[in-house]
């Protein structure tokens, strides 16, 4: 029975393709526009709101009017606009801390190429990290650098490693059996060639599919820290700082809590219609 070999690099091409396959499709679709506006809106919020997030009016914890539709919250800000800021603020989380992730977690998956031993190190270095809960690792990151926007970044880069480098490890090893991959060792093709063009293609759609993932997760992960008391310091608003402040006002003025936490699912439902969307192209192929 003839066994079917890959073309090197095909992948690259056809993946391409499937992306677009992806958000094409009705979930696909449906969570692009949904984060398109998101993120437009965050964009727009200094036109929007030209006071800012910190503007503070004469009248604290008052519910929703013309000149204020979700009220003010305990100092007399504007609770819109500070929710609009606060989805900014995660944006900027998730766009900078989840791909810088991805590629730093899948160079250290693919460090075997290198020498097995390097790749064996860098697995056990995953595994540690990996040995902690997300949450947790978050908070002991932290703790020792201080609460702000940069200890948010850097744990939601370290908790997303494990997951990258082990899928990418997990490919490599799959891939470094393939026909045309021993062809380009015994025709002394240079490693990084074969890594560049004949292993890393034919490994990026989990890779894609995770980053798509753990965006969510890295929503509830900032969400959860922040609710601590562990997130962005104060006054710079947070989805899940608000949540936490507004927490304590709930049977008040419950547009407090109503406002972030209807962005905050808004999100979290535009991402995961995207990874659903991803991994449905990916599983097609």
């Amino acid at each position: 029975m003839a066994t079917s070999v890959k073309k090197p690099g095909q992948n690259t091409g056809g993946a391409l393709r499937r992306y677009a396959t992806a958000f094409r499709s009705p979930r696909g679709m449906a969570g692009a526009i949904l984060l398109a506006l998101l993120a437009l809106v965050s964009v727009l919020s200094p036109l929007l709101f030209p006071a800012g997030y910190d503007d503070q009016s004469n009248v604290a914890l008052a519910g929703p009017s013309a000149a204020h539709w979700l009220g003010t919250d305990e100092l007399g800000r504007d609770i819109l606009a500070r929710t609009i800021y606060g989805l900014r603020t995660d944006l900027s989380l998730l766009l900078t801390a989840v791909p810088l992730s991805a590629a730093i977690g899948t160079l250290l998956g693919l460090a075997g190429v290198l020498a097995r031993w390097l790749g064996a190190a860098t697995q056990r270095v995953l595994d540690v990290i990996l040995g902690f809960p997300g949450l947790l690792l978050g908070m002991t990151i932290v703790l020792v650098i201080g609460t702000g926007w940069l200890a948010l970044f850097v744990s939601l880069l370290v908790v997303g490693l494990p997951s990258f480098g082990r899928l990418a490890r997990a490919g490599l090893l799959v891939e470094q059996e393939r026909e045309y991959v021993l062809a380009a060792r015994v025709l002394g093709v240079p490693r990084r060639t074969v890594l560049t063009r004949h292993v890393l293609p034919n490994i990026l759609d989990p890779i894609v599919v995770n980053a798509a993932v753990y965006m969510v997760v890295g929503i509830f992960i900032e969400a959860g820290l922040s609710i601590v008391g562990l997130g962005i310091k104060p006054p710079i608003p947070s989805l899940g700082a608000m949540l936490n402040t507004g927490a304590r006002y709930v049977e008040a003025h419950p547009a407090y809590v109503l406002g972030p936490g209807l962005v905050l699912l808004m999100l979290a439902l535009a991402l995961t219609l995207l990874s659903n969307a991803l991994n449905k192209a990916v599983l097609r192929k």
